[in-house]
């Protein structure tokens, strides 16, 4: 089956804003995308992205991807999910992660410590909250509510108002072994960054499958929803560069030499010298250098950049894999460009019919 297809509009300021952003949801959406997806990082939150659209959407889901576990305790994010699913109509997806250390510690002054335990106990709150069964009483490793100590008076609540649904569906933003494992053991779906077709098996084939038998779940239970960069004609030197200006921060800037997850995937699907060789261009301040070694070859690997016959054998690989959803960010500069992708996107995948 082809798969579902989602627009992503990344982080506000970053990616496209104002008008522009509504304009490309409200194209996206008549041309048969079934969801818009919006980041968070140390800017713009999530919340109140998704919530502004809101009422400048009719149909098209509106996805998290992804919102920090350190940003906000459980009950925010239950609060705040149950809202925008209440407002928009039963339209809302969670999507949850626990960035980094340097954010989480830096930004939020949260304690980077055990940050995959912390994230599947979170999950656990917000479901507990959402099917809203009960005064909340948890006890667990990372969290427990009410708290002990305190003035004495923290009392078990519940949300105070019915949500429209007691299960709203939970991705997370997963790309470690070990938070794959998780994401197919306990989630509903699952959004991987810098995904590669042709190294999936190898990549992620034997977590997946150790959390499926975990959770007692299979294949099915699972939305495999990768986050990809697109650009279908026009300028597509300029596009490549803006995919690899994405790599650079991201092997380059998003860590320290201790720690980067990027780099760590970059390894496990056959180019780790390049991932090592930009991280150490980048973090000695050759910023230019690092960029230069870039190849197509992992751009290619990582993005759908090319002319629709290059764009369609790609998505035909995807599909391949069993992808389920592809999560767009259009990289054009030019907003013509933008919704042409989008367009000619729905079209190659058959996600519906221009309006």
């Amino acid at each position: 089956m082809a798969p579902k297809l989602g627009i992503n509009l990344g982080y506000w300021g970053i990616g496209p804003r104002g008008d522009e952003a509504v304009e490309m949801v409200q194209a996206a959406e008549r041309h048969g995308y079934d969801s818009v997806w919006v980041a968070e990082s140390y800017g713009s939150d999530v919340v109140s992205v998704l919530s502004w659209l809101v009422p400048q959407t009719e149909t098209i889901k509106l996805g998290a991807a992804i919102m920090q576990v350190p940003a906000r305790p459980p009950a925010a994010a239950a609060m705040a999910g149950a809202t925008i699913d209440a407002l928009s109509g039963g339209r809302f997806i969670f999507g949850f992660g626990p960035s980094g250390p340097q954010v989480s510690e830096g930004w939020y002054g949260v304690e980077y410590a055990k940050p995959w335990g912390r994230t599947r106990e979170y999950i656990e709150v917000v479901r507990e909250i959402i099917a809203r069964e009960g005064p909340l009483e948890h006890r667990g490793a990372h969290y427990t509510l009410p708290i002990e100590g305190g003035t004495g008076q923290g009392k078990a609540l519940k949300l105070n108002f019915h949500p429209l649904r007691n299960e709203i569906p939970v991705f997370v933003g997963a790309i470690g072994r070990k938070s794959v494992e998780m994401a197919a053991e306990i989630c509903d779906g699952w959004i991987p960054i810098f995904f590669s077709a042709d190294a999936f098996e190898e990549t992620w084939g034997e977590h997946l499958e150790a959390g499926f038998a975990k959770g007692g779940r299979s294949r099915s239970d699972l939305e495999v929803s990768p986050s990809l960069q697109v650009a279908i004609d026009g300028d597509l030197d300029a596009a490549r560069a803006v995919v690899k200006m994405g790599l650079l921060l991201y092997l380059g800037g998003m860590g320290s030499r201790e720690t980067n997850f990027y780099v760590d995937l970059t390894h496990r699907f056959g180019f780790g010298e390049v991932a090592d060789t930009v991280q150490s261009l980048f973090l000695d301040g050759k910023r230019e250098e690092a960029y230069a070694a870039i190849p197509d070859e992992l751009v290619d690997a990582t993005s759908l950049v090319g002319s629709e016959d290059e764009v369609s054998a790609r998505i035909g690989k995807l599909a391949d894999t069993g992808v389920d959803r592809l999560i767009c960010s259009a990289v054009h500069g030019d907003q013509g460009q933008r919704l042409h992708t989008i367009e000619r996107l729905a079209a190659l995948v058959g996600a519906g019919a221009p309006a």
